[in-house]
Order: C-alpha cells, then sequence, then structure tokens
C-alpha cells in the first residue's frame, strides 16, 4: 500500500498526482498558476517583452558605460578619521601614492638623467599632485644602492582617479626601461588598472551546467530552457545595475558576483519549476495544464526562497560597509529578475517548445517504466535506512560538519595586496623588489598623524622609531597649512602579516597615548593598511547584529509558512553548520598555503556575503523539502512515510539543482581574481555539503527523532501568525 502510495504522490503537491487536470476542471489555481496562464496565452509577446526590455537596457548600459566605484569609507574608524583630518589641512597622504621602482644591478645612480626626464614627464600628467624622486631622499635607495623608488602621489584616493590617468602614468615610467634598467609600479591605483576580469569562469560555468541539465531530461531543448531564462535574468540586471553606478556606489567587483549568483540561482529556481512541469507531464497533463500546475506548486516556493535570499542580501546593509551595501542591493536585484523570469518568462517558452519537450519526457517515462524503475525509489530507500538509525547518522554527519568548521577559527579577515597578485604583473615585481630592497613592510606602509606643529611631529616621528615591530619612520611631512604633520611607519612585517596587524593595535593602545599626553598633539593612525583593519574589524564586530537579522527574519517566515517552532529553529541551526563549514574549507586554502595558492588573509568581506547568499540559497532546498514532508504530514499524518515521500519526491531534483551551482560556483575557482576564487569555492562547497549531507542525511535523521513534535506550534503563536501554504490545496 505505501508503495502505490508513494507512487501516486511522488511530485511536490499530492493534488496534481491523483489524476490529471482534465478530470479537474474545477481546481483551484493559484496566483502563480494564472500568471503561467496569462504567459502561456501571450507566449509570444512575454519573450518578444524580455527581448526588447533586456536588448533596450543593455544598450542603455553600454552607451552610458558603468561608473563602478569601490567606497571603503568607515565613518567612526580611526583610519577614517586620520584621512578626513590629513584631507581638512591639504596634506598630501590623503591621496594615494603611486611608486614607481627601479633597479639596476650596476646602480641606479648612473640612470639618473634618464630617470630624473622621466620623472618630470609623470609630474605634469593629470591626477597627479607631488612626484618625490629617489635622488631627493637618500632613504628611497636601498643600501647597495641597486634598488630606488620614486613616489608619485595622487589627487585622490585609487578608487577616485580614473583608470586612463593610472594607465598613462604606467606607461610613461615604463619608457625608460632600457640597457639593464628595470622600472616597475605598484599600489593599489596600479593594481587596479591592470586587474583582469574573471576570465572563461562563465562560459565554463555555463557548459557545465548545460551537461548536467542534458544528463537530467535527455534533451538539448530541455536543457536549454532553465539556462536561457537565467542568462535573460542576468543580463537585464547587470545592465540594470550598470546604469545605476552612475547615481549609487556600486563596487567594482559587483558585476562578476551578480553573473555568479544570477546564473546559479537562475538555473536553480528554474529547473524546480521545469521539473515539477515534467512530473504533471508524465502523471497525464497537457503542456499547458502542466506550466499551470508547476507553476501554482514550485512557484510558490521560488517565490518564497527568492524573497528569503533577497531579505538575507538586504541584511547586509545593517552592517553599513560601505560600498558593501551596494553590492549587496545589486545582487537582491539580480535575484529578484531571476525570480520574475523563471515565474514569467519560463511558462511562455514551455508553451512554446511545450509539444517537443512532451513527447521527449513520455519517452523516457516509458524507458524508465519498461525496465521497472521507479523514481524516487532509491532516495526513499537513502531515507528509509536513515530511518532506521537516526542517531548515528546525524552524529556523524555533524561530527564531520564540525570537523570542517574548525578551521574557521582562526580565520584572519584583510585584503589582499599586490603580493597575492600574478608574478607576472607590474604591481607584484614592484612589490617584490621593494620586499629586496627595503624589507617586506615597505610595501605597506602606516600613517601616523599628528595635528600639531613639526615640532610635535619629529618628537612622534623620534618616538615611533624606538617601538617594537617599526623597521623605519620617514621625517615628519607638514600639511599645506602646517597643522598637521604625518610620519611614515614602516613595520617589519609584511602587511598581510599578524605582526603588522599587531603593531596596528599597539601603536594605537600602547605606543601614541603617552606620546599625545607629552606632546599635545592629537595622534590617529590611518593608511590603506590601518584601513584594512578596520574594516576587518568593523565586519567582525557587526557580524552578530547581521546574523541574527537574517536568522530571525528567515525563522519568522519558516513559522509561518510551517506553522511549527522546531523546524525553523533546525533550519537556521544546519543552514549556519554548511555556512560554518564552507568558511572552515576556504581559511586553509588561501590562509595556509593548501594547494599552491599564494597565502593571505579571507577577503573582509566574503563571511558576510557568502553568509546572506547561501543562508538565502540553502533556504531553496529546505523550503522544497519540507513543503514536500508537510504536504504528505496534512495528507497522511503518517511522520516517518512523510519524511520517506518527501526525500523520495525532492532527492533527484535538489541534488540535480545543487549540481548545477555546484558547478556553476566552481567554475569561478579558475578567475585570476583572489575574492572570486574564494566566493566560488566557498558556494560550492557550501551548497555541496547542504544538498548532500545536511537534506539528504541530517533532515531526515532529524524529522525523524522528532516525530509528531516537529510540527508543534505554541497556541499563542498559532493565532497570532499569518497564515500561508506553499502547498496547493487538494480538491477532492
Amino acid at each position: 500500500m505505501s508503495d502505490r502510495r508513494g507512487r501516486t504522490a511522488s511530485g511536490d503537491s499530492a493534488a496534481s498526482a491523483t489524476a490529471s487536470p482534465e478530470s479537474r476542471p474545477d481546481a483551484p489555481t493559484g496566483f502563480f498558476g494564472r500568471l503561467a496562464a496569462w504567459s502561456q496565452r501571450h507566449r509570444w509577446g512575454a519573450v518578444l517583452l524580455w527581448v526588447l526590455v533586456v536588448a533596450a537596457i543593455t544598450a542603455g548600459s553600454q552607451a552610458a558605460g558603468s561608473s563602478y566605484r569601490n567606497d571603503f569609507s568607515l565613518p567612526g574608524t580611526e583610519s577614517q578619521a586620520a584621512t578626513d583630518l590629513m584631507k581638512q589641512h591639504g596634506s598630501l597622504q590623503a591621496g594615494d601614492s603611486v611608486q614607481i621602482v627601479l633597479k639596476d644591478p650596476r646602480g641606479i645612480e648612473e640612470r639618473e638623467p634618464a630617470v630624473t626626464r622621466m620623472l618630470d614627464q609623470v609630474r605634469e600628467l593629470p591626477s597627479v599632485a607631488e612626484v618625490r624622486s629617489p635622488y631627493a631622499d637618500a632613504s628611497a635607495v636601498s643600501e647597495d644602492g641597486t634598488i630606488g623608488y620614486a613616489t608619485v602621489t595622487l589627487d585622490d584616493k585609487a578608487q577616485s582617479v580614473p583608470e586612463a590617468d593610472v594607465t598613462r602614468i604606467i606607461d610613461t615610467a615604463q619608457e625608460a626601461a632600457e640597457g639593464g634598467l628595470r622600472v616597475e609600479l605598484g599600489g593599489e591605483a596600479v593594481r587596479g588598472a591592470e586587474e583582469e576580469g574573471g576570465g572563461s569562469a562563465e562560459g565554463a560555468g555555463m557548459l557545465a551546467a548545460l551537461v548536467v541539465l542534458v544528463l537530467l531530461f535527455g534533451s538539448l531543448v530541455a536543457a536549454a530552457l532553465p539556462l536561457v531564462t537565467a542568462l535573460f535574468a542576468v543580463g537585464g540586471a547587470i545592465g540594470l545595475i550598470s546604469l545605476a553606478s552612475h547615481v549609487f556606489t556600486v563596487a567594482d567587483f559587483t558585476p562578476p558576483i551578480m553573473m555568479l549568483v544570477g546564473l546559479g540561482v537562475g538555473v536553480d529556481y528554474a529547473l524546480l519549476i521545469f521539473y515539477r512541469y515534467r512530473h504533471e507531464l508524465t502523471h497525464g497533463a497537457d503542456p499547458a495544464a502542466a506550466a499551470r500546475l508547476a507553476l501554482d506548486a514550485a512557484g510558490r516556493t521560488v517565490f518564497f526562497a527568492g524573497c528569503t535570499v533577497i531579505i538575507a542580501l538586504l541584511g547586509l546593509v545593517a552592517l553599513g560597509l560601505g560600498s558593501l551595501q551596494g553590492v549587496a542591493l545589486a545582487v537582491a536585484l539580480t535575484v529578484l529578475v531571476t525570480m520574475a523570469a523563471s515565474l514569467i518568462l519560463l511558462p511562455a517558452l514551455l508553451a512554446l517548445f511545450g509539444g517537443r519537450i512532451r513527447r521527449n519526457v513520455l519517452k523516457r517515462a516509458e524507458k524508465a517504466a519498461a525496465k521497472g524503475k521507479e523514481e524516487g525509489a532509491r532516495w526513499r530507500q537513502l531515507a528509509l535506512a536513515v530511518q532506521r538509525r537516526p542517531l548515528p547518522a546525524l552524529l556523524a554527519a555533524l561530527i564531520a560538519l564540525l570537523a570542517l568548521s574548525a578551521p574557521a577559527l582562526g580565520m584572519r579577515l584583510g585584503f589582499a595586496d599586490a603580493g597575492n597578485d600574478a608574478p607576472s604583473t607590474t604591481s607584484r615585481q614592484a612589490y617584490d623588489l621593494l620586499a629586496e630592497g627595503f624589507g617586506p613592510g615597505f610595501n605597506g606602509p602606516l600613517i601616523v598623524v599628528a595635528k600639531g606643529d613639526r615640532a610635535a611631529g619629529e618628537s612622534v616621528r623620534a618616538a615611533l622609531g624606538k617601538a617594537g615591530g617599526v623597521a623605519a619612520t620617514s621625517p615628519a611631512l607638514p600639511s599645506e597649512d602646517g597643522e598637521v604633520a604625518t610620519v611614515l611607519v614602516f613595520p617589519e612585517t609584511a602587511p598581510q602579516d599578524e605582526g603588522t596587524t599587531d603593531l596596528v593595535h599597539r601603536l594605537r593602545e600602547d605606543v601614541l597615548p603617552p606620546l599625545e599626553r607629552e606632546t599635545g598633539a592629537d595622534l590617529l593612525v590611518g593608511g590603506s593598511t590601518a584601513a584594512t583593519q578596520d574594516f576587518a574589524d568593523s565586519v567582525a564586530e557587526r557580524m552578530p547584529l547581521f546574523v541574527a537579522i537574517v536568522v530571525g527574519m528567515s525563522v519568522l517566515l519558516l513559522m509561518v509558512v510551517f506553522r511549527s517552532v522546531l523546524i525553523p529553529l533546525k533550519a537556521a541551526v544546519l543552514n549556519l553548520l554548511s555556512i560554518s563549514a564552507a568558511l572552515g574549507v576556504i581559511t586553509p586554502v588561501f590562509q595556509e598555503d593548501w594547494f599552491g595558492v599564494q597565502p593571505g588573509p579571507v577577503e573582509a568581506f566574503i563571511p558576510v556575503m557568502i553568509f546572506a547568499i547561501v543562508f538565502g540559497l540553502s533556504m531553496d532546498y529546505e523550503v522544497f523539502l519540507i513543503s514536500r514532508i508537510h504536504e504528505e504530514w496534512e495528507r497522511t499524518r503518517d511522520h516517518g512515510h512523510a519524511v520517506r515521500e518527501g526525500l523520495a519526491a525532492t532527492g533527484k531534483v535538489i541534488t540535480a539543482a545543487a549540481a548545477i551551482m555546484i558547478v556553476v560556483f566552481a567554475a569561478f575557482i579558475l578567475s585570476p581574481n583572489r575574492m572570486l576564487q574564494q566566493f566560488g569555492l566557498g558556494l560550492a562547497v557550501a551548497i555541496l555539503l547542504d544538498a548532500l549531507v545536511i537534506r539528504c542525511l541530517i533532515v531526515p535523521a532529524v524529522m525523524q527523532l522528532l516525530g509528531r513534535r516537529a510540527w508543534w506550534l505554541a497556541a499563542p503563536l498559532a493565532e497570532r501568525l499569518p497564515k500561508a501554504a506553499l502547498e496547493r490545496p487538494e480538491a477532492h
């Protein structure tokens, strides 16, 4: 009896499995079913409208260009206060700088005429505020005389200087490289000007996704529809954000993140709907009715899951971290457009190609039936095996996740610098030359700002030179009005080393307070290295608030949908486990030199971005699986049966959707960009663990252990919570 009942309820909704739509003309149709019907009636209009809108947005964004810019300002931090003070008093150190690094085995003194001519040319270029020659400062030449550097002070921060101006500086300087003289350039502005794009990561991800879809559906047409839907959505979203970048602050690394998330989510949402559509076809529905029923059931899940992702991303706004807010809004818009494409464009495409898809689906179903294959049988067996010994299965899975999570406890946050760039880049070669000639700390100087006269600045310099961890200091450099002096402090350690982080905190907490009392000057530690540390510290401080907001909102939504207290809490804990395990994998790979990766800190915004994206995406599978279990529970009141049938009905589509997201995300590991590599690895690992370990092992085990208690909801909560349902009510 249970086998027959499992076969007749193997979709996402029992209503669709009991009879074909033709035999149920009065079957209730919800909003998403009516939306699908509209798209079907206006199939050509819907497709043409999407094409025209995306084309118009793309043309407009190309004509207007983009205005991406990074904003890592953090009001209230000491580094930001130091920058504001330098700008207020006209200090040249308020702008970023470019180092022109010179090396000649015979000594750079012999190259003075040619180098001086080159520096004079650079001095006349746009965005250049000042040029300090190595021949005017003995400390700018290494002890052996073979390496020296000129400092080109820009008139603004690196992210605000036009890339074309930086490129002219690079080209002008490198024209002097001849006769054994090497000329390399370093600094954040140079890194930005020569930064490589995402390479072929997007193409590799789409190709891999297409292969998985073809293997799943056995038809190129059927496989292409989810991918086409995702591409339309991502194309439109990227164009919109490009236009919005002229009005809002949007970071320059936003488009590849949008592409990464948009492709994964777009294919995922379309696949959930398409898989349900395929199920309806195999149960006797015609293509038009199958699309309406698929949208009426799976469309609800997609809508809820998309809203959860958007809520998680908008939670980043609470962090107040500069351009990270723009990234969150951009990715949230991508998810919104992707969700709209899945609910409007996909039904229209199904109406156009439904006949061909139906023939292929029924043919494959007949072959499977002839071989005696029952869809979901293996997943049902897996659920049964877990139900027999739920506690060992749960403990084994939890131990594995906790072991993977452990390295995240030692995670150091920061930003990649030129030391992480490709060896062929001029920024990396300049970095290496400066480290060779002057020590590793020379690539990340701290700027100590003294609000007082130059004498106070010199007193500060003398004291700082004796501080532990300081390799050298520059003379006190006065501002234009003479009220502020700046001292460059060169650490003994490289910018990304823990020693440099410790030095920043030691200067602020131990060294500078006594100097302030002695000199009467206000002292601040700034510069890009200190700002990086402030950003990382701010993320760590605000992360608990962010997690509380996202988890709280998600738990509340799940509580409304499933009318349960324990299921939302279980979902939140398990999602946190998959995220911590993903961060635990990132940490040794990128921080501890695993697999030959250049060691360095994890990008400061990676944990919060991965948390927001993965927490939302994990809800896709949670909602898809639990809603099916909940539907069976409401229908049969047999808890064990509900868990088995829920996994049998959704296991294949969950693993297929996860496989697609994994290959899309993992493709970004091939990107030359370190940040995208971390995103790709973190998201791929999190989805892998979520789909295989959590949804297929832990959830069935926990649901079995909870039994009927899983659906408990306190009476006062039941009265106050609004009612919402993901399942379409069954017609009898």
